[in-house]
C-alpha cells in the first residue's frame, strides 16, 4: 500500500527463516533514562545475539535463499556488522562467504569476521571503496553480491523488528532509527507506517556522515566526498537511489546529530541502562538530547542496533569527563 519495494507479507514470512535467536529481542521501558531526557523512552535491544547487531535478521533471509542454489558463494562489503552477520548465517548453511572491508574498520569487528570463518579482504580506503571491490569480485567470480539496503532481503529482515514493535509495544508515538545505508530505517519504517501510520518515524544520522539525510531533505541523491564520525556503522557517502525512494515514503523526518551528543548518548546508555553500545546505537538518544523540547511528553522507542565496539576507543569516549548538556 505504501508503494515501497518492501512487502508486508514477505516480511511476515521472513520470520520463519530467521533463526529464532535473532527474533523477539527485548523491548522495555527504561525509566532510568527518562529524567535526563524529558520523555518516556522504550528500548528495542538488538545486541543480545551472537553477532551483537540487528544485521543477521537480513543475512538469515539471504542465506536461506542461497542454501538452495547451486552456487553457494557470496560476497559483501561491510563496515563490520553486516560481515559478521553474513559470516554467521553462511557458516550455518555451509556457504563460502567473503567480506570486503576497509582496513581502517573497527578491529574487533574484523577479528570476529575471521573467527566466524569468512574470507576477509581489506582495502586501503573507506566503505565505498569496499563496496566497489566487492562488486568487482562478484562480477569476476560470478557469485552473489549482497548489497546492504539495496538487496530487499536486508530491508525485509530488518523490518521484522517493526513487526515486533507493533505486536508487543505499549502505546508509543515516535520511533527513532539509526540511518546508515537505510535497510533498518526503510524496513522498520515500512511496517510502522503500514500498521500504525500515526507513529512518527524519525531517522538519525551523524553530522559527519550526512549524505542520506541531505538526500532525504532535498528529495534527490546527494553524495559527499568524505565522512568524519565515530559512528562507523552509518558512515556512508553514496546513497542508493532505490533506498532513498523508499525512505521518502516511510520516514517523517531525518535529523543530524553532533559527535558530542553521540558520546553523551553512549554514556547515558551505560550509566542508566547498563548497556555498552557502539556509536550508531546511541543515535536515537543523541537526537533526544539535542532537541528535548521536540520530544517532551512523548513516548519514544529507540532501536539499540549494535554493540560491536573497540574497547579502547569506547573507554576513550565514554571514560572521559562528563560532557556539558547540549
Amino acid at each position: 500500500m505504501l508503494g515501497t519495494r518492501l512487502d508486508t507479507a514477505r516480511i511476515r514470512a521472513a520470520r520463519r527463516v530467521i533463526d529464532p535467536i535473532f527474533l523477539d529481542t527485548p523491548l522495555y521501558r527504561c525509566e532510568a533514562l527518562e529524567p535526563g531526557l524529558g520523555c518516556a523512552v522504550s528500548i528495542k535491544l538488538e545486541t543480545a545475539n551472537p553477532v551483537r547487531s540487528f544485521k543477521a535478521r537480513g543475512t538469515e533471509v539471504v542465506a536461506s535463499l542461497l542454501a538452495d542454489n547451486a552456487s553457494r558463494a557470496v560476497v559483501c562489503a561491510s563496515a563490520g556488522n553486516l560481515g559478521q552477520a553474513l559470516a554467521w548465517s553462511g557458516r550455518g548453511r555451509e556457504l563460502d562467504v567473503t567480506v570486503v572491508a576497509s582496513r581502517f574498520a573497527t578491529r574487533a569487528k574484523l577479528d570476529r569476521i575471521r573467527a566466524l570463518g569468512a574470507g576477509l579482504e581489506l582495502v586501503d580506503g573507506d566503505h565505498e571503496m569496499a563496496r566497489e571491490r566487492a562488486a568487482a569480485i562478484a562480477r569476476h567470480d560470478g557469485i552473489r553480491l549482497v548489497e546492504d539496503s539495496l538487496d530487499i532481503e536486508t530491508c525485509e529482515g530488518a523490518a521484522t523488528i517493526g513487526l515486533e514493535l507493533m505486536d508487543t509495544a505499549p502505546s508509543f508515538d515516535t520511533v527513532l532509527i539509526a540511518l546508515g545505508g537505510g535497510a533498518l530505517a526503510t524496513g522498520v519504517g515500512h511496517v510502522v507506517k503500514a500498521l500504525a501510520p500515526e507513529v512518527e518515524v524519525i531517522c538519525v544520522q551523524p553530522l559527519g556522515a550526512p549524505a542520506l539525510t541531505h538526500s532525504f531533505r532535498r528529495r534527490r541523491v546527494v553524495t559527499t566526498d568524505s565522512t568524519n564520525t565515530i559512528a562507523d556503522g552509518v558512515a556512508g557517502r553514496r546513497p542508493i537511489p532505490a533506498v532513498l525512494d523508499d525512505l521518502l515514503l516511510v520516514a517523517d523526518d531525518a535529523v543530524l546529530v553532533q559527535e558530542a551528543s553521540i558520546i553523551a548518548g553512549m554514556r547515558m546508555l551505560l550509566d542508566h541502562a547498563g548497556l555498552v553500545v557502539e556509536p550508531s546505537a546511541a543515535l536515537g538518544i543523541a537526537a533526544i538530547l539535542e532537541d528535548r523540547d521536540r520530544f517532551a511528553g512523548r513516548h519514544v522507542v529507540t532501536i539499540v542496533c549494535g554493540s560491536n565496539v573497540d574497547v579502547d576507543a569506547y573507554h576513550r569516549w565514554v571514560g572521559a569527563a562528563p560532557l556539558t548538556r547540549p
